[in-house]
């Protein structure tokens, strides 16, 4: 409800039409209304017959509106528009149903503002716009209300009317006291209704609909429906208000009753709080912490048995001794030094992986000889799906250890790491302290899983905090946020994996002992499948081993046919497929030959998704094959090129790098300048141009080792000289005619082996790569060692 609004003004004005008493609003029907009114648009409020209402107008049309009116017979036709926001609205934005008025008063306010006092005279309907300038005339015609027959309900609904409006006005602490006097002593009904009607707390769309009703009793029932939702509204407001009241009252009451019964239960011997600091210190006794620990552990619990047990701080505080007294604190778990039984291990779950294997023997050697020895951090970086993370399980089996890991992918806050302060609600530690938490001793092995995929943002930077933890030399005194004591970390085996080692942290690489996990032969995988993954997924699928057995033939033809990976995760998601299978043929009862043959392993895996002979096509010239390394292990790559008349542009395509476009202007460069070596005639340069092409455009490509490949495709395709069958090459090349040394060099063996490559030309500086490779690794394989770029050209191109 809004409070009435009294106008007091002195100066020559209409006088407003009293309308207190039943009958008094004869005197409105005898107002007589023009065919023709000036029309003023209300914002989100609405003028009802024998209302009087004060009006605030700014708009320019308005104001002009209310001087032309008030100067001549200060009849106008106030009108609400359909939306409050449009500051000109057109005729046709107004509602059609609107009120005409008697202007009572005009203010000429000294701050600019005019103010008019309107009394509704009618209901009035807009027929047609008449004019819009300077303001809006149109054709009216007067509505006429249908009066109520005297009935008990038309009573009723008015009393309830005056009733729920009294309740309103005293619920709602807005509204002048004299409003409820004003509302007892209007004894026109219908007055009452439209009074009401005009100053309740709605929005101005069901104001207008009140209005747009002709019959008085149905007015008055809509109305009512209205008062009664306001009155709800503010009895669930007044409701909310005591329930904060009472709600206030209750936490007092609890303060003084735990007050209370903390001195009962002292008299009685036994204070929750009390117990569970007893428990702790209990268990606190059997700890191997030092005296600094000892001492803090000892403040902590002091203080949490002083505390309130519904405080906020109290299971912050509590939380924090139960970690205190968790962590393995001096504990430490027994070595295994039988470095036999430890190669056995090892040498059980993983095929392979020699390096690795042999640097944990050697630190267990050390162990055994010394007795103590700081952990060494190993990253192993290689591509995916060659059981780098697995292999720390089998490290710390083979040490007799603990084992934890934890994801570092997509971390961005530094306190992951370093743990979150005591002040923060939810606060805990890192993640290094939760993992020896799990453990339970103090020198576990811990994998710290994806370390080149940590991020950095606003949060930290979680590889700065990294440092510490994988510093020897610091992390004997890592300093946990949570904790705020040191813990020592440098019996801890920390082993990362990377696939990337280039986006790891500079600072961080040199912190670790780096070992390379390249990728697997194809005997290797093999052997993989047979020792490892085909026992491992029978058992999970349910299948016994002799319901399912795959030739060694077969399971060559898989890795070949159906993978092109460095590790074996998508072997074993072939073998799964195979499986579930025979599985099916098992668990329906149909026949089937339980030694897989080539034509059930089509069943079961459709026809194969990758062949070796595209490696092999060297019918054109100007088409040479390249070796590249990816964070997925090695790849081949090919080099096209060819040549169309024009002006001698060089035009490079296949989504390649900055450096791989200069190795393609380097290439070109260094062939013109051997146009007599290589018998070319000097105008084929300057009258034609040339376009380099690697394909699979859509996979972005960067790096120098393609630069002899670039060259022996441009000569390739200037000499007509076709490059030689079954040649894969790396290497980079410089403007002088040098062979550079490249890296990468075992998993781009084994890409060019995939693919049925025999023969690969290689830098000579790369020989100490070779020599360092396994003989299983480069049997049936060729290698011819280069140092200029004629030795390439020479070995490359055929006559």
């Amino acid at each position: 409800m809004k409070s009435s609004y009294q106008v007091h003004a002195s100066g020559e004005g209409e006088e407003f039409i009293p309308i207190f008493s039943e009958g008094d609003e004869k005197r409105l029907n005898q107002v007589k209304v023009p065919a023709q009114l000036p029309v003023l648009a209300l914002r989100n409020a609405v003028l009802f017959p024998g209302v009087i209402m004060p009006i605030n107008i700014s708009r320019d049309k308005s104001v002009k509106l209310a001087r032309a009116a008030y100067s001549a017979d200060k009849n106008i036709a106030a009108v609400m528009q359909r939306d409050a926001k449009q500051d000109n609205p057109t005729f046709d934005d107004l509602h059609h149903t609107g009120t005409a008025a008697r202007i009572l008063r005009l203010f000429e306010i000294p701050d600019g503002s005019t103010t008019i006092v309107l009394q509704g005279t009618r209901r009035i309907a807009l027929e047609s716009m008449v004019s819009d300038d300077p303001f809006f005339v149109a054709n009216v015609q007067v509505l006429n209300d249908i009066a109520p027959t005297p009935s008990e309900n038309y009573d009723l609904i008015v009393g309830s009317i005056r009733d729920v409006s009294m309740t309103i006005i005293k619920l709602s602490p807005h509204l002048a006291p004299d409003a409820g006097f004003t509302v007892k002593n209007i004894n026109n009904r219908q007055f009452l209704i439209n009074y009401l009607a005009s100053n309740t707390e709605v929005n101005g769309d069901e104001k207008q609909k009140l209005l747009e009703i002709n019959d008085i009793e149905q007015r008055a029932a809509a109305l009512l429906e209205l008062l009664l939702r306001e009155r709800k509204a503010l009895e669930l407001k007044s409701e909310i208000q005591q329930k904060a009241h009472k709600g206030i009252d209750q936490l007092n009451r609890e303060f003084f009753l735990h007050e209370q019964m903390k001195t009962i239960q002292a008299e009685l011997g036994g204070n929750p709080v009390e117990q569970e600091v007893k428990l702790l210190r209990e268990k606190a006794k059997a700890k191997k912490w030092s005296e600094e620990v000892a001492a803090v552990f000892e403040r902590e619990a002091a203080k949490t048995e002083k505390m309130m047990p519904h405080s906020g701080e109290y299971p912050v505080q509590l939380n924090y001794l139960q970690v205190l007294v968790d962590l393995p604190w001096g504990e430490y778990s027994k070595d295994k030094l039988d470095l036999d039984e430890a190669q056995k291990v090892l040498d059980g779950d993983h095929y392979g992986l020699e390096e690795v294997k042999e640097r944990m023997l050697e630190h267990l050697a050390v162990i055994k000889l010394k007795g103590d020895l700081k952990s060494p951090i190993l990253c192993l970086y290689g591509p995916p799906g060659v059981g780098k993370t697995s292999l720390g399980k089998s490290v710390a089996k083979a040490l007799g250890r603990e084992f934890g890991r934890i994801s570092l992918g997509g971390l961005h806050d530094e306190a992951e790491i370093r743990g979150h302060r005591k002040t923060y609600i939810g606060a805990m530690p890192g993640r290094i302290i939760q993992a020896i938490k799990k453990c339970k001793t103090s020198n576990p092995v811990i994998i710290l899983d994806e370390v080149d995929k940590v991020g950095n943002d606003y949060r930290g930077d979680p590889s700065s905090a990294l440092l510490e933890v994988l510093d020897p030399e610091q992390n004997a005194t890592f300093y946990d946020n949570f904790l705020e004591l040191d813990y020592d970390l440098s019996h801890v085996l920390f082993i990362t994996t990377a696939n990337n080692i280039a986006t790891i942290h500079p600072a961080l690489c040199d912190r670790m002992e780096m070992i390379s996990v390249s990728g697997y032969t194809q005997e290797e995988k093999v052997e993989i499948v047979k020792r490892h993954l085909l026992p491992r997924l029978l058992k999970d699928h349910g299948v016994e081993p002799q319901q399912l057995q795959i030739p060694d033939e077969l399971i060559a033809a898989i890795i070949e046919d159906y993978t092109r990976e460095s590790g074996v995760r998508g072997v074993e998601k072939q073998l799964a497929k195979i499986i579930r299978h025979t599985a099916k043929l098992i668990a329906s009862g149909k026949a089937y030959k339980p030694v897989l043959t080539p034509a059930a392993l089509i069943e079961a895996l459709r026809m194969p998704k990758f062949f070796k002979d595209k490696a092999l096509d060297n019918s054109f010239t100007g088409v040479a094959t390249g070796l590249a390394w990816t964070p997925n292990g090695g790849e081949i790559l090919f080099v096209e090129a060819s040549i169309s008349k024009g002006k001698g542009t060089i035009t490079t395509t296949g989504s390649l790098g900055d450096v791989m476009k200069e190795s393609a202007v380097i290439a070109l460069e260094y062939v013109r300048a051997q146009d007599e070596y290589l018998k070319i005639d000097p105008k084929m340069f300057t009258e034609n141009n040339l376009h380099i092409h690697v394909p699979e455009g859509a996979i972005p490509k960067d790096g120098p080792s393609a630069g002899v490949t670039m060259v022996t495709a441009i000569a390739s395709i200037f000499t007509g000289r076709k490059v030689r069958r079954g040649l894969a090459m790396t290497g980079e090349a410089t403007l002088r005619g040098k062979v550079l040394p490249i890296g990468g060099v075992k998993e781009k063996i084994l890409a060019a082996k995939r693919a049925g490559i025999n023969n690969i030309l290689l830098p000579v500086e790369n020989k100490r790569d070779i020599d360092e490779i396994k003989k299983e690794y480069l049997q049936g394989l060729n290698f011819i060692y280069v140092d200029t770029i004629r030795d390439v050209l020479d070995a490359a191109l055929g006559n």
